[in-house]
């Protein structure tokens, strides 16, 4: 009995451990910057958002990679914090006032401009 009471613990450990490594998501997307300020503010942003586990932008190629609780946030909501730093995803774009209020070296090239 006490064998078959262990098992059924066992078991039902894995299970609740299994559901919540499905929740987490990796994702990358574009993210518009210059410098290591731009990265800070970017990484800022996006941890700032209840959910994000993990954040690295990467200067050279302007990825941002993530990792996020997609029980707890939309993806939309990474977007919207980060285009509220100043800068520019793949989605959204910053507020042009957020974003001439950055720091000069931060003020990269936009699309529309």
């Amino acid at each position: 009995m006490k064998i078959y009471v262990y098992l059924l613990f066992v078991l039902s450990f894995s299970t609740i451990n299994a559901q919540d490594t499905s929740k987490n998501k990796k994702t990358i997307f574009k993210v518009s910057g210059n410098c290591e300020m731009c990265k800070m503010r970017i990484e800022k942003a996006a941890l700032s958002v209840k959910g994000v586990k993990y954040a690295n932008w990467s200067i050279p190629d302007n990825d941002l990679r993530l990792i996020y609780n997609s029980n707890k946030i939309d993806i939309v909501e990474i977007h919207k914090s980060i285009s509220n730093s100043g800068h520019d995803t793949s989605e959204l774009k910053a507020p042009l006032e957020i974003y001439n209020g950055l720091p000069n070296c931060c003020l990269y090239p936009r699309d529309d401009q």
